[in-house]
């Protein structure tokens, strides 16, 4: 009669234990999302960073050209995501959800209006106050050092004559 028994809570133990294995397999969810830089321009990429996404997951936003893929990691996941151009200037809201479970972590972030590339605008931009000096230093440099070589050399032509 005690085999029976022990065999009896043998099975009773390993179905507790096969129940509770995928839950301890499971992931608490996402958690500590992160997005860098915090205000991205129109049609600019942005980089979001979660951890908690085991078996990866996903980041979408209405700002975002296509949802982000999370790829699976034991600790923290980055994904890129790029803005639409003709996303509307404001603050957002972005989500990450994990694979293995139904909790979703959001996250704000603002979008700037764009900033059009300033390729081909030819000489339509000036110097920096800062291009300025440093150049006026390189100019009185080279001026300094010219006039001293050419002093030097008069007085070295007269000497040997």
């Amino acid at each position: 009669m005690r085999v029976p028994r022990a065999c009896l809570v043998t099975v009773t133990a390993c179905a507790a234990v096969g129940l509770v294995a995928p839950t301890a397999a499971a992931t608490n969810g996402p958690r500590n999302v992160n997005v860098n830089p915090y205000s991205v321009h129109q049609g600019a990429v942005m980089t979001i960073s979660a951890s908690g996404c085991g078996h990866g997951g996903t980041v979408t936003s209405n700002a975002f050209k296509k949802p982000a893929r999370l790829p699976a990691s034991d600790t923290t996941s980055y994904a890129t995501a790029k803005i639409k151009h003709n996303a509307t200037p404001g603050h957002y809201n972005l989500a990450v959800k994990c694979n293995d479970n139904p909790r979703v972590a959001t996250h704000p972030f603002t979008v700037l209006e764009g900033r059009g590339a300033q390729g081909g605008i030819g000489g339509s931009l000036g110097p920096s106050d800062t291009e300025m000096k440093v150049g006026a230093g390189l100019v009185a440099a080279a001026a300094i050092g010219g006039g001293l070589f050419i002093v030097r050399r008069r007085r070295l032509n007269h000497a040997g004559i």
